[in-house]
């Protein structure tokens, strides 16, 4: 049954759902601009085994996040620790935006955790504009200014979208959640505290090969926002722990149409 809780933490409220009463700990953490709630589409099939841990991440969902514009790797393994016995090993889930968190918190604390399993996971890739945006100082003005002033951005989307430079699935994309004032400054603030979850991929190969940890990955062949050829990347050469699974799909995997398929990959 799902219940949502609340812990404190510095001076903030951390919100979490927690789904079925089974002995083992899943730590799952969602997609931009979701909340926990989302993985509640397992409970039927995971919770008699299971024990889903699934907390909303700042600036999203009920979380009240008061610590500035800055979550550490370290913090956010506190959080996990005050919520899930430190004697339990766990297993993460990750979907987009979550699945990096994953993969940092794999790279940073491999001896807590002993499986991944990511759905369409961001995290494999480096996305140059958002590292200009959030791991430079100039650049993060840059991204400022444009999140109050983003028409410079629109017309610089159409003329590389008619040169073919961008897809019309990305550009879609950026409109979702830069047309709006509100969705702007949201987006600042969620970019800009995560700035730390970015994963070394040669340290996650290393990681996982070393520390023989599954990675269970899946995405949708039809997405063209996270790419399932980043997933055979991970997995060449480390293919005894990392396996890769394509869904008739496209980026929004979390849905009740493919949870059979979803559970199928994830072998939990």
């Amino acid at each position: 049954m799902l219940t949502s809780h609340f812990i404190s933490y510095r001076q903030s409220q951390i919100h979490y759902y927690r789904f079925g009463p089974g002995p083992s700990y899943i730590c799952c953490f969602h997609g931009y601009g979701e909340d926990g709630s989302k993985f509640g589409l397992f409970e039927r099939e995971l919770g008699a085994s299971y024990t889903l841990i699934s907390i909303d991440l700042p600036f999203h969902g009920k979380t009240v996040w008061n610590e500035g514009l800055l979550l550490k790797p370290a913090e956010l393994l506190e959080i996990i620790n005050s919520i899930i016995p430190k004697e339990k090993h766990i297993a993460l889930m990750g979907y987009s935006m979550g699945g990096r968190v994953c993969l940092q918190l794999l790279a940073s604390f491999p001896h807590r955790f002993h499986q991944l399993v990511l759905m369409a996971p961001d995290g494999l890739h480096k996305n140059p504009w958002q590292k200009l945006a959030t791991q430079t100082w100039i650049g993060n003005r840059l991204f400022a200014f444009s999140m109050r002033y983003p028409g410079w951005m629109f017309v610089l989307m159409r003329l590389t979208g008619s040169l073919g430079l961008f897809n019309k699935s990305i550009i879609r994309f950026v409109h979702h959640y830069l047309d709006h004032e509100q969705e702007r400054k949201i987006l600042y603030q969620r970019w800009t505290t995560m700035r730390l979850f970015r994963p070394s991929f040669a340290g996650l190969k290393k990681i996982i090969s070393d520390h023989k940890i599954p990675v269970l990955l899946i995405f949708g062949k039809y997405d063209r926002v996270i790419l399932a050829s980043h997933g055979y990347r991970l997995q060449k050469g480390i293919d005894r722990w990392v396996s890769v699974t394509e869904l008739t799909a496209g980026h929004h995997l979390l849905q009740e149409k493919y949870k059979n398929d979803l559970l199928k990959a994830a072998q939990l």
